[in-house]
């Protein structure tokens, strides 16, 4: 017999269902000579302290450090404290009595870090030594699965998978259990204060923002405006210098030639600069990508888009939603084509598919090297029937920038005209002559939100114009802006630092606070905790979380840096790198983070209920 199991029960009917296994028992499906069990998510976890022997919260115990980790079924709370969940016992039993007469098994839980460790973690609890078959897979599609099928991968090609999965557990276990411990215990305030290897540089990163944003003082500086006219096109000019006082704008305002007198030589074009560019398309999502653009269109958290995705997912219409690539190779890339022309019915989006199914494609997404376990998220193509309007939403975002990613360069021209009137002032403004990728959506040109000249008229160096109008304008410097979820999630993507550039970015993916998977339930964990809150669309400490920052922000558990290079580290043990050498490590980070905190803990003040800082 041969036993398949999935990471929950939806996915394993669904695969049963291509195999044409239809008979239900209890924990799992069968027939055709297979059987179809499942997990619900992680059933084990790793042991809490007390099943090491550290009983109680106490100094003397830090830092746990166990020799050797135990697995123990996932618990939940009663009336006598913790105890273990009846229905994943009953499921262990079950997936327990189905390997024992299993012939072969294969695993078929996600095709990812998480997937791989949840099946482990119950092979070696059950103490199965027979050996298993890996089903790695991107969609849900029959199609998808049968091919899977057709190629199922030894089980020992993802070892190396399952020992960045596990270190990642135990250093989230070391870090959680004694920084925890040894903040609160230290603190005497009677309160659980969360720390983590990733949850605390996130916060930090949140209260620098805010604080910063907070303690701003404005600074207050003028500029003068111009209004000059080309054959009856006023366009706006603004000054190149910024005064500091009224005064020093109110002489070079007072230069300016008499505007009520039309004289003609009120403004002279010192120098027009015209440079045509072309913009390439965006690259096709990955999850955190998806997850910004979903909270900038239409407000939804990380969670949200995640849970919405992987419906979708489930549902047979996008590909492998945790991904972290933003690319795909060749062999995919074959099938674009005929998956763009599945779209040309589409409401929204039939103009565009139409068209690019008779163009040259850009293929700045397609490159093999750059896909990891899983390539770009893409619609399969599957026929998308009565979605609930979130689940569309999301689903339009995927085609659209499938869309935009294999199409045209925009090709704009951005002009820059300098004229003089006393002092320098310019006019710029971009005129895009192909929108290309742009047309998908018709999202405004980033560029042209800020520019004051919807269009410029055509003027050459050397001429005059008149001055029809001149203003002071008076104006202060602004903050950085506070923290919210789509901002948030790009930050964590290169742990704090402000890279723009797309490419450079998804570089530094490995270097990054937690993986696009994981990044949701952070932010949502921070929620839990009450030490952030939402306020209208920003993130914002609360008292609490500000005063758990106040104390570890010269920590190093609240460096961000340090963090995501533990994030390369356990991708680097993806790849082959010692498990030993990064697990002695983190015992060396573990007892020096402790006592650090043993000593900062002291004279922190919780107040009890505390609401969001003011």
């Amino acid at each position: 017999m041969k036993v398949i199991i999935a990471e929950k029960p939806s996915v394993a009917r669904e695969i049963a269902k291509v195999f044409g296994a239809t008979t239900k028992k209890d924990g799992y499906m069968e027939g055709k000579g297979y059987t179809f069990t499942w997990a619900f998510g992680h059933l084990l976890q790793l042991a809490a302290p007390q099943e090491y022997g550290y009983y109680g919260w106490n100094v003397q115990n830090l830092p746990m450090l166990p020799a050797k980790f135990k697995l123990s079924v996932r618990k939940i709370k009663s009336k006598s404290g913790m105890i273990e969940d009846p229905g994943t016992r009953k499921q262990l039993d079950v997936i327990q009595k189905l390997f024992d007469e299993a012939t072969e098994i294969i695993v078929a839980t996600d095709a990812g870090r998480e997937g791989e460790l949840i099946f482990r973690y119950i092979y070696y609890y059950l103490k199965c030594k027979k050996p298993f078959k890996r089903l790695w897979i991107s969609s849900q599609t029959d199609e998808a699965i049968k091919e899977g099928f057709r190629n199922l991968k030894p089980g020992t090609d993802y070892d190396t998978l399952f020992n960045s999965a596990h270190c990642r557990s135990q250093s989230d276990w070391l870090v959680g259990m004694n920084a925890t411990q040894a903040l609160s215990l230290s603190s005497g305030t009677r309160a659980v204060l969360s720390l983590g290897r990733v949850q605390t540089p996130t916060l930090a990163m949140i209260c620098a923002r805010y604080l910063e944003n907070r303690n701003f003082v404005p600074e207050i500086y003028y500029q003068v405006s111009i209004q000059p006219d080309k054959d009856g096109q006023v366009f706006k000019a603004i000054s190149t210098k910024n005064f500091k006082t009224r005064e020093e704008a109110q002489v070079v305002l007072e230069q300016i030639e008499d505007v009520a007198s039309g004289f003609p030589t009120g403004g002279h074009i010192l120098n027009v600069e015209a440079k045509p560019r072309k913009e390439p398309p965006p690259l096709l999502h990955d999850l955190s990508s998806l997850q910004q653009e979903a909270n900038k269109r239409k407000g939804f958290t990380a969670e949200q888009t995640l849970t919405l995705l992987q419906g979708l997912y489930e549902s047979k219409l996008v590909t492998y939603p945790r991904t972290g690539s933003r690319y795909i190779g060749d062999d995919v890339y074959a099938g674009v084509p005929d998956l763009i022309n599945k779209f040309t019915n589409h409401p929204d989006f039939g103009k565009q598919a139409t068209a690019l199914s008779t163009a040259k494609l850009n293929k700045r997404s397609v490159n093999a090297k750059k896909v990891t376990d899983h390539h770009a998220i893409l619609p399969t193509g599957e026929q998308a029937h009565q979605l609930m309007p979130d689940k569309q939403a999301i689903y339009d975002m995927v085609v659209g920038r499938m869309l935009e990613a294999f199409n045209q360069d925009c090709i704009k021209e951005i002009t820059k005209i300098t004229v003089q009137s006393g002092t320098l002032f310019t006019a710029s403004g971009t005129v895009i002559h192909t929108a290309g990728w742009r047309a998908v959506f018709n999202d405004t040109d980033e560029e042209k939100k800020d520019e004051e000249n919807t269009t410029l008229p055509k003027v050459t160096a050397g001429e005059n114009l008149p001055v029809t109008d001149k203003t002071l304008l008076e104006k202060q410097t602004k903050p950085k802006p506070l923290y919210n979820e789509a901002s948030l999630l790009k930050a964590l993507e290169t742990a704090g630092k402000e890279i723009d550039d797309e490419e450079l970015r998804y570089a530094m993916k490995d270097s990054g606070l937690g993986t696009p998977a994981t990044r949701a339930a952070m932010i949502e964990t921070l929620l839990k905790r009450d030490y952030i809150a939402r306020e209208k669309k920003n993130l914002v400490p609360t008292e609490t979380g500000l005063a758990v920052y106040h104390v570890v922000k010269h920590q190093q558990i609240a460096q961000a840096e340090l963090t995501g290079n533990w994030e390369k580290r356990l991708e680097e043990i993806r790849a082959g790198a010692s498990v030993a050498d990064f697990q002695e490590e983190i015992k060396t980070y573990t007892r020096s983070i402790t006592q650090e905190l043993l000593q900062a803990g002291k004279g922190l003040v919780i107040k009890p209920k505390q609401g969001l800082a003011k």
